[in-house]
């Protein structure tokens, strides 16, 4: 009877045998929920963060399942752009303290809140010129727009949303930086299209994205200090080559496919010799800024770290790894942080260098 048994179940479909079996250990086993199962529709992960972990794409993940494509039209899933937006703001607004004194956090927090805006807004005009473009990009073919999860008008609605907030943003500011930031939009509404007629949209985008280096100085003094701010602003254009060119290589080949420009193809296996050339560019003008505005020691300390940082950055990257471009254009983020706590420690000095010179004269 047991051999008659056991040939009964070898008989039985196999996805019937699995359920009996199934079955037979549910009261063994404790049941797995549901979430350990993997789902067809999502690629499988390589390793998950822990639970504990706070992250923008957790976030994203998080929210309502009808604001998501909105939400990663505007790239809150990847914040390393929002950060090198706001980055030179930080430099400018840490540079226009008094001395002695700590950047206004009111308007670091201002800017801050601009910095997300106004990148989400420059993503969203972006995706809507590149639709047709990111459909045939591996890369971007998830995007809301070139996957189809949103509409164009539902992107130009939400553009418009984004811009509105933006200006009441602005509208906090002094006349001279109302008037200063407006003027950024038409580099913020071009620049997608660059890449279509030059191979230096990188250029363009660097003129875009350090705007604020002009802005926050302005922001706060009520007007720009040239002699500052144009080298500051000249330093900024500078880091975006390094870093846009290096982003640009993930692309490259989709890029010579579907018949677009970028400083990667332009510079090809020249990449570092030109990244060096302009991280020198950038050193020299942190340099003339500091001196222009009597920048301490601490902040030539901290523009040495940011040259090392460059350098090993450059020596160390591998143009035909798009993971390594990707480690590497995300560790920016990194050599802005650097410079703006070097600009708060070495105005912080100021102070302290003032008093001394005050005790000298006085004791002569």
């Amino acid at each position: 009877m047991a051999v008659l048994r056991l040939l009964s179940g070898l008989s039985r479909p196999p996805r019937l045998r699995c359920c009996l079996l199934a079955q037979a250990s549910a009261t063994r086993l404790p049941e797995a929920p549901l979430c350990a199962l993997p789902s067809r529709h999502e690629p499988p992960q390589r390793a998950r963060r822990p639970l504990s972990t706070v992250s923008a794409e957790r976030l994203v993940r998080a929210a309502p399942r009808s604001l998501q494509p909105y939400l990663r039209l505007m790239r809150l899933d990847k914040p390393i752009g929002t950060w090198l937006l706001y980055l030179p703001c930080t430099w400018s607004i840490g540079l226009a303290a008094e001395p002695g004194c700590l950047p206004s956090w009111y308007t670091l927090l201002l800017f801050g809140t601009g910095a997300v805006l106004m990148r989400g807004a420059g993503c969203t005009i972006n995706d809507m010129w590149d639709q047709d473009y990111d459909k045939k990009v591996t890369r971007t073919a998830g995007r809301p727009l070139a996957a189809g999860k949103i509409s164009t008008f539902q992107s130009l609605v939400f553009l418009g949303g984004q811009l509105s907030l933006a200006l009441c943003v602005l509208l906090c500011l002094n006349y001279y930086s109302i008037a200063l930031g407006a003027a950024s939009l038409s580099l913020v509404v071009t620049y997608p299209l660059m890449k279509r007629i030059t191979y230096w949209p990188q250029l363009v985008l660097g003129l875009t994205f350090n705007w604020g280096a002009l802005l926050g100085w302005s922001a706060i003094k009520g007007s720009c200090d040239w002699s500052v701010c144009l080298p500051l602003y000249f330093s900024g254009v500078m880091w975006t080559l390094i870093y846009d060119t290096i982003y640009a290589h993930q692309d490259k080949e989709d890029d010579i496919t579907i018949g677009v420009k970028s400083t990667a193809l332009r510079f090809s296996e020249n990449t570092k010799q030109w990244l060096s050339g302009f991280s020198a560019l950038m050193l020299l003008g942190l340099t003339a800024t500091g001196m222009n505005c009597d920048q301490t020691f601490p902040y030539y300390t901290a523009v040495a770290a940011v040259g090392i940082h460059l350098a090993q950055q450059i020596y160390t990257l591998n143009i035909h790894s798009p993971e390594d471009c990707w480690r590497k254009f995300s560790s920016n983020r990194t050599v802005g942080l650097l410079l703006f706590i070097g600009i708060v420690l070495g105005n912080s000095q100021k102070r302290k260098d003032t008093e001394e010179t005050r005790k000298s004269l006085d004791g002569t």
